[in-house]
């Protein structure tokens, strides 16, 4: 019997989302029991890159804008199983249902210049997606190639007839489906049929053929998604067409050449998907990952003012793709970004994008540390995690952790478990600070300003090590890529797969900023709806309107909208370089110096009416607290700014990580037991989405758990389609 059959305590070092997943799956009453788990967090709460708080005023304060996409199906089935196991009572808590917790947000916005050079808004309103994330899909994992490509045939249909209705054109679009049913044959007589038309240069020759090509890309598989195919021959000549609409839109219509923009890059992908034979080959979306999403896209027809539209670039923007951090160095994995796009675009549920009805940590892991604790999960806060020890290495044994060695940050007094959660407006929640009447020695800590959350922070009220056997069985490693260096030395010596990943898995650091304000959006210029905007200036890309939080805050004066800002923080240094004193404070520095900088020179494009006549921003608008007091009288000008959130995200387990072009086939699997009792989980590790996100941690952790319990099944996880 192996040890992985034999054994039963489970060690999860970290609280992020991708541990706490493991942790609910192994904790699922149909094991009867058989795991005993323990989770080791450093600091006073959970959640990783995820965690909130609650400050002044009961304000949230997040790491950076935390949006769930439409497509995060796992994501949403392990919050909707959490909070109905919870069973909240709605008399007493106004969040009890994962309904209450989460709420579409469909309008979606990309900042684009105009020919003038004057930034403008595209704003798109993406209708209801069929279902809710989550639920029971009606055909087990119904991703594939074949099946965005067919997608993205049809759409194209559609955005040519939004382009013909919104250029007035004189030609009624045709209604789309004249070829559908026809047979394989007739499909090709209808191509070349299309393609006598030379250019296509009437409205109604492109709309004929792109409705044959929809329905050749049904019919004739496999001979339509294949580089030498009649399908291909027709993309060119559509393609063709488009980017003479393209030309001749240069300076004019821009909601017209941005429809356009976006059926060129269609188009793009779908003549690369055909040459890259990616419906036949094994590997799937991952067969162009050592590619960069803008060099396959132009490789493969796609114009350059397509390639720096607002729609390309708020896809980088969303995840913080920029080498070291630097915009001038965009890069993201070809694969990575197509199969996140078709995810995105094509398999949402609901609404593209969901907001979250108070913090992160509110509405995810408050409810996830309340159902664990219930099931017998036990949480050791206050662990840092100092080294991950191997057995000596032997001739026929494989290698397995011996020891775990952790700082104990602080001892809770009376020997009990710490009790992280407090209570605002009847939500569990967690507090900005760690609550120091729990602590021995609590208030001499409090006064000395220990920052238990810091990479800098070293003092410790002791130490304690774990030991195989006596006090662990399984180790789910579940710290940030950025901290193995710092935590996992043996392991990368040990590895050379692992020494590999560090090397070329890379994270980057990232700022954000929190501003509340006296006077509604409208009140400031921004006269669209409520909005999450990407592809605006630097140093803080993207935007989201959160003025929903407001009743969940506790204003003693009317708080009337809030503004959450971020983008990556250029400059900082390498994670495994942070280890310097006053560096999260020197970054905190910078971050406050772009954010006043953007404020009072970059904000007027949005809020027109949030700035004076010189194009200053007002500050007398920012909201605080103590404004009536004597101390809240004295901040005037950008002194208000300090009133507000800021924060820089330069630890290594805070840090994003990237999907650089040439990286992804150095990730780890949490299935690739190197070592006999650990497993990996993370958004860092080969999980089938393998980019930074809620998603691609939850489908890790559901990873980790069937590596040391063969549960949930494989297939079960949705969208997973490695080999």
């Amino acid at each position: 019997m192996s040890r992985r059959e034999r054994l039963s305590r489970v060690a999860i070092l970290g609280g992020g989302c991708a541990g706490l997943t493991a942790a609910f799956e192994l904790s699922r009453p149909e094991h009867n029991g058989r795991y005993e788990i323990t989770v080791y967090q450093m600091g006073f709460r959970l959640g990783g890159k995820g965690a909130s708080g609650r400050g002044v005023a009961d304000r949230i304060e997040e790491h950076g804008l935390h949006l769930w996409l439409g497509f995060y199906e796992n994501a949403f089935r392990l919050m909707q199983e959490c909070y109905a196991e919870l069973g909240r009572d709605r008399g007493k808590c106004p969040i009890s249902t994962w309904q209450d917790a989460f709420q579409p947000a469909p309008v979606v916005a990309v900042m684009d210049r105009a020919p003038g050079g004057a930034w403008e808004p595209w704003i798109a309103h993406f209708p209801s997606g069929s279902g809710m994330p989550g639920d029971p899909l009606a055909e087990r994992n119904p991703f594939s190639v074949r099946g965005y490509m067919q997608r993205a045939a049809a759409l194209v249909v559609e955005l040519l007839r939004s382009a013909q209705a919104g250029a007035g054109g004189g030609e009624a679009a045709p209604a789309p489906g004249r070829w559908a049913g026809m047979d394989p044959e007739g499909i090709v007589g209808a191509v070349d049929a299309v393609l006598r038309y030379g250019q296509l240069a009437t409205a109604a020759a492109l709309f004929e053929a792109t409705d044959v090509l929809r329905a050749a890309m049904e019919a004739l598989f496999p001979h339509a998604y294949r580089g030498d195919g009649v399908a291909l021959r027709l993309i060119d000549a559509i393609a063709a067409a488009a980017r003479r609409q393209l030309d001749a839109l240069v300076g004019g219509d821009g909601e017209l050449r941005r429809i356009w923009q976006v059926i060129d890059l269609i188009l793009a992908i779908l003549r690369g998907s055909m040459i890259s034979g990616l419906a036949f080959d094994p590997r799937g979306f991952d067969a162009i990952n050592d590619y960069d999403w803008r060099e396959w896209l132009r490789l493969h027809g796609a114009s350059e003012p397509s390639l720096d539209s607002g729609f390309v670039r708020g896809i980088y923007d969303l995840v913080f793709a920029f080498e070291d951090g630097d915009v001038r160095r965009p890069a993201l994995a070809a694969g990575v970004a197509l199969r996140g796009a078709m995810r995105m675009f094509f398999t949402y549920r609901g609404a593209l994008f969901w907001t979250m009805s108070a913090g992160m940590g509110d509405i995810v892991f408050a409810p996830l540390y309340e159902v664990l604790k219930r099931r017998g999960v036990r949480f050791e806060f206050f662990h840092r995690l100092r080294n991950v020890k191997l057995s000596p290495e032997a001739v026929g044994e494989a290698p397995y952790v011996e020891a775990l060695e952790f700082d104990v940050q602080a001892a809770i007094k009376g020997d009990r478990e710490y009790s992280p959660l407090v209570e605002v407006h009847g939500v569990p929640c967690w507090p900005a600070k760690p609550d120091f009447k729990q602590l021995v020695n609590g208030r001499a800590m409090e006064r000395a300003g220990w920052a238990f959350e810091s990479p800098s922070e070293r003092r410790k009220a002791g130490e304690r090590t774990l030991r195989v056997v006596d006090d662990f069985d399984l180790v789910v490693l579940g710290v940030g890529v950025g901290a193995l260096p710092h935590v996992c030395p043996e392991l990368l010596a040990r590895e050379p797969r692992w020494r590999a990943m560090v090397q070329h898995v890379k994270t980057v650091a990232t700022q954000a900023f929190q501003v509340w304000m006296r006077e509604d959006m409208r009140e400031l210029g921004w006269e669209r709806p409520s909005v999450n905007l990407s592809g605006y200036v630097e140093p803080f890309d993207t935007w989201a309107d959160m003025g929903h939080l407001i009743p969940r805050e506790s204003w003693s004066k009317p708080v009337k909208s809030i503004a959450y800002f971020c983008s990556v923080l250029p400059g900082a240094a390498p994670a495994d370089e942070v280890t310097g004193e006053d560096l999260p404070q020197a970054q905190r520095a910078r971050v406050r110096e772009s954010a006043v900088r953007f404020l009072d020179r970059d904000v007027g494009a949005l809020w027109p009416r949030a700035v004076d006549r010189a194009g200053r921003f007002r500050w007398e608008v920012l909201a605080a607290e103590d404004d009536g007091t004597a101390a809240g009288r004295k901040r005037r000008g950008e002194k208000r700014f300090d009133t507000q959130f800021w924060t820089a995200n330069v630890s290594p387990s805070d840090r994003y990580t990237l999907s650089l072009p040439g990286s992804v086939k150095f990730r780890i699997s949490p299935l690739d037991m190197s070592f006999d009792n650990l497993t990996v989980a993370g958004d860092w590790t080969q999980s089938g989405l393998d980019s930074g996100c809620v998603e691609s941690a939850v489908m890790s952790g559901l990873l980790a758990a069937h590596a040391l319990s063969r549960s949930p099944a494989l297939e079960d996880i949705i969208g997973y389609d490695h080999p």
